[in-house]
């Protein structure tokens, strides 16, 4: 007897696919593409990843849109090169770096200690350049048109920020953190707890929850069979997040 092939048919399509995002992609504009391969339209994003940032990027399709705000509260786990020295607008490679003028290496322990107090509950002013909304509007279109505005500051946890490697200028950091953390506002209040400004070179994201770039599916190398095929249905998802509580 003959195994059936067949795809499921579009309005049977749920679920999520993990996918690593590659630097220099729109997460809007990378997850999109599942529409061709599922032929579905209900597809989005469970946490937008910057387009200079590679790594994990849960893509939900069909009945499994209504696990974003789940899929977002998910512990996320990054590593990222900081260079020191240096400051932008964007605090990351979407802009050119700025050297911070009279800039002087950090000790070893200064470092160390700076890192420390960004440990726990903290609160964190999200950068200019985000989707932060401000009266209705994303902070990053008020900054575009001229006209940044305050941005309050947001409580978040970070449960681990270790420093993986450190030769000025260039800092290496291990970080586990919670719902809403902007790794580009480590990277800014590093810089200015020593006193000498820090972008974001390199952003990684290996893992949201249970979800790891180990697993996760490259639309540039893998034929369209193989994504269908990495389809986590929605009962196993539900599974997962229940295996994984939220960040507090």
């Amino acid at each position: 007897m003959t195994a059936n092939t067949q795809q499921p048919e579009a309005h049977d399509v749920a679920g999520v696919v993990n996918l690593y995002k590659p630097v220099g992609r729109s997460s809007a504009a990378y997850v999109y593409r599942l529409r061709g391969i599922f032929g579905i339209r209900k597809v989005g994003h469970g946490g937008t990843l910057d387009p200079f940032a590679d790594g994990v990027l849960l893509a939900c399709l069909g009945r499994a849109t209504r696990l974003f705000d789940s899929l977002s509260g998910l512990p996320k786990h990054y590593r990222t090169t900081l260079r020191l020295g240096v400051t932008n607008a964007t605090f990351d490679t979407e802009r050119p770096f700025e050297p911070v003028p009279d800039a002087q290496p950090a000790a070893r322990a200064a470092v160390e200690q700076a890192v420390a107090r960004l440990v726990g509950r903290i609160e964190q002013v999200p950068p200019v350049f985000s989707a932060v909304k401000i009266r209705g509007r994303p902070s990053y279109a008020l900054a575009k048109s001229g006209c940044p505005v305050e941005r309050p500051a947001k409580s978040v946890h970070v449960y681990r920020l270790e420093v993986l490697d450190y030769a000025w200028p260039l800092l290496r950091l291990d970080i586990a953190c919670g719902r809403g953390t902007y790794i580009r506002a480590i990277a800014r209040d590093l810089g200015a707890a020593l006193g000498c400004g820090a972008c974001c070179e390199t952003l990684t994201r290996l893992a949201v929850g249970p979800f790891r770039t180990d697993d996760a599916v490259n639309l540039d190398t893998a034929p369209p069979v193989a994504v269908r095929a990495a389809l986590i249905p929605l009962e196993e998802v539900a599974r997962r997040l229940a295996e994984s509580p939220p960040s507090p």
